[in-house]
């Protein structure tokens, strides 16, 4: 299982012309499910995204500047947005593989199992359409990205 984690000033997702997920100060996190993830790798992903410190530190003196908070830490949302082609093998020609990526019905049922774990982690939690053509909309801070993996 991956994600992508971007830190950002807001970000939404639209379909069909509606947002239906929206957050301010936060992570925005597309994530990738493979054919062997379970839950088990759902929950400690979340775990990292939540814990992983991609935030500046802008209360001690002595850390001022450096990145040492999560989005936790500093009560930012957590915008999760299904995307297979994280898990897309391209080592080799000029078209992605997708022969690692889960298969719809189940990645769509396992996402929704991350997604009702995050919310029970985190207050503040929106998320994508799984399968939906979405529009993903950021205003990245830093830009600070990171490809996370369990």
């Amino acid at each position: 299982m991956r994600a992508l984690i971007q830190r950002v000033k807001s970000a939404n997702v639209v379909v069909d012309g509606a947002v239906i997920g929206a957050i301010d100060n936060g992570v925005l996190a597309y994530i990738g499910i493979g054919k062997d993830d379970d839950v088990a790798h759902a929950k400690k992903l979340v775990d990292k995204i939540l814990s992983y410190r991609i935030f500046e530190n802008t209360t001690d003196a002595d850390k001022l500047g450096k990145l040492d908070k999560s989005v936790q830490d500093v009560g930012g949302g957590l915008l999760l947005v299904s995307q297979f082609t994280l898990m897309a093998k391209t080592d080799k020609g000029r078209r992605p593989d997708f022969a690692p990526a889960m298969p719809p019905a189940d990645a769509g049922r396992l996402f929704d199992e991350l997604v009702n774990y995050a919310k029970t982690q985190h207050a503040l939690v929106q998320t994508g359409e799984f399968g939906a053509n979405m529009a993903v909309t950021a205003v990245n801070d830093g830009p600070i990205n990171f490809l996370l993996e369990v």
